[in-house]
Parts: C-alpha cells; sequence; structure tokens
C-alpha cells in the first residue's frame, strides 16, 4: 500500500494555547505516516493495532500497552501493523519542565489509558478550574510518572555496523557470530564490539536480541503463532523465544498482547 503524507492537523491542535490537546485518528492496516515532527511534545498511543515508530533516536514497536513520548522538534514516521486507531496528546513544552526529555518508549497505565479516552472529547481551549481543565491537569501529573520500557532498537551510524545491523533485518535467522562478520568485513573483532557498545549502547549480541524481539511483537501482532515466530527468528524452540520474551517483557507473549 502506498504511503499517505501525514493529515493536516486541525488549527486548533497545533495552535491551541492550551497546555495538552487530543486528537484521535484512525488508519487502516498498512499505511505509513510520512516524516513530520511537531512543535509540541507528543504521546503517540493507539488504543488498538501496532505501531512501528522510526527516528533519528531509533525504531519502536509500540503496542496499545505501550506508547511513545516523541519530543518537540523529532522528525518521525510511523507504520501501521494492523488496523491502528491512534489516541495521541500534543503536549506543551513550557507546561512540561519536569517530563521525560527524550523520546522513549513507556508504559500507559489503565488510568492514563482512560485519560487519554476523556481528552478526546475536551474542547479546545479549556478553563483550568473547569471538569475538562482537571483532566487535563490530572494527564500532566500521569505523563511525569511514565515508566520507560526496553521497546528501543538504536541503529549504529558507522557503515560497517550498518552494514550487519541492516543484515540482521533481513534475515532476523541468520546465525553469524562476531568473529563471522569480521572476517566479512575484514574487521578486527574487538573493533566491532567497541563500536557496537558506544554507538547502541548495546553488545553485538544484545542488539541482534533486541532486533529479534521487536520483530517478534510485529509478527505476533500481526496474528502469527508463537511457534512460527519462533522458527522464523532463528529460536531452538517456541519454549526458548518464551523464556527470551519474558526476560525482556516481564511476560511471555501470549499475555503481553492479552492486556492489549
Amino acid at each position: 500500500m502506498d504511503p499517505i503524507p501525514l493529515p493536516e492537523a486541525p488549527g486548533e491542535i497545533e495552535g491551541a494555547t492550551s497546555p495538552v490537546t487530543g486528537r484521535a485518528t484512525d488508519y487502516p492496516a498498512g499505511r505509513r505516516i510520512e516524516p513530520h515532527s511537531h512543535a509540541k511534545h507528543q504521546l503517540i498511543h493507539a488504543v488498538r493495532g501496532v505501531m512501528v515508530v522510526q527516528s533519528e533516536a531509533g525504531r519502536w514497536v509500540v503496542p496499545p500497552t505501550r506508547a511513545i513520548w516523541m519530543v518537540a522538534g523529532m522528525t518521525h514516521t510511523i507504520r501501521c501493523v494492523g488496523e491502528v486507531h491512534m489516541r495521541s496528546l500534543r503536549v506543551a513544552t513550557e507546561a512540561a519542565p519536569r517530563l521525560l526529555d527524550q523520546t522513549q518508549a513507556v508504559g500507559i497505565s489503565p488510568l492514563l489509558r482512560e485519560l487519554i479516552r476523556a481528552a478526546m472529547d475536551v474542547r479546545q481551549p479549556y478553563a483550568p478550574g473547569t471538569r475538562d481543565g482537571r483532566v487535563m491537569r490530572l494527564i500532566l501529573d500521569e505523563l511525569r510518572a511514565l515508566p520507560v520500557l526496553p521497546l528501543h532498537l538504536q541503529m549504529p551510524t558507522d557503515a560497517r555496523l550498518l552494514r550487519i545491523c541492516e543484515a540482521l533485518q533481513q534475515r532476523f535467522d541468520d546465525a553469524s557470530t562476531m568473529a563471522d562478520w569480521a572476517r566479512r568485513l575484514a574487521v578486527d573483532v574487538k573493533t566491532i564490539q567497541r563500536l557496537f557498545l558506544k554507538q547502541t549502547g548495546l553488545t553485538f549480541g544484545q542488539w541482534r536480541q533486541q532486533a529479534r524481539l521487536l520483530r517478534a511483537l510485529e509478527l505476533l501482532a500481526a496474528g502469527e503463532k508463537v511457534i512460527d515466530v519462533a522458527l522464523a527468528l532463528g529460536y531452538e524452540s517456541p519454549s526458548a523465544f518464551a523464556s527470551m520474551f519474558r526476560k525482556q517483557f516481564g511476560q511471555p507473549p501470549g499475555q503481553f498482547f492479552a492486556e492489549s
């Protein structure tokens, strides 16, 4: 399906003087929102469907129990895995001095999820002392307590490491070791080791594991069976995959999406 540009935001969204504004947009499966940025911080959340969010800060796979806190001014794209019902918040920078200062994947509590739903019906501008104003104020309080989650994949800048990472994302079941890649690229193993840690914050093995797990989220969201996902990603068995998934996300694959 051809990508579509981001629909123009209504004037009351981008130009609103209120600290917090909400926007509801539904997208069909497979849609891609072209690169764009906002003058305000944005909480990118979907009450239905899974999003793949890409920016210069990295790549995230985001189910409905999670969201992306996108800092103001950062260019990003969004790809929809399945039908996506996006419910996003825009937060004025001056209203958020104690909020996250980096783009991150965050957890969405049941309370915040319901507050986001309520924000979609708030008319702009709202008065601070009204019911709408109190709802939006509570949203700001909840945003200050957002838990950061491990749904991030940082891409390196070194051309040699990029070649490795792009190849691993083309073939997730590739079992090549760091020594294999060192021979192919005529680079010392220790150089690859050092650059991976410096540019991604992860070792080679940790980066590949994270890439596989994020791909697993996409496949599971699309309805693939756990056994098929495990084998496609190069795990020896579904139990080995489930164990790694639980270690990373704190729950087995089935429960992770059951909460969604």
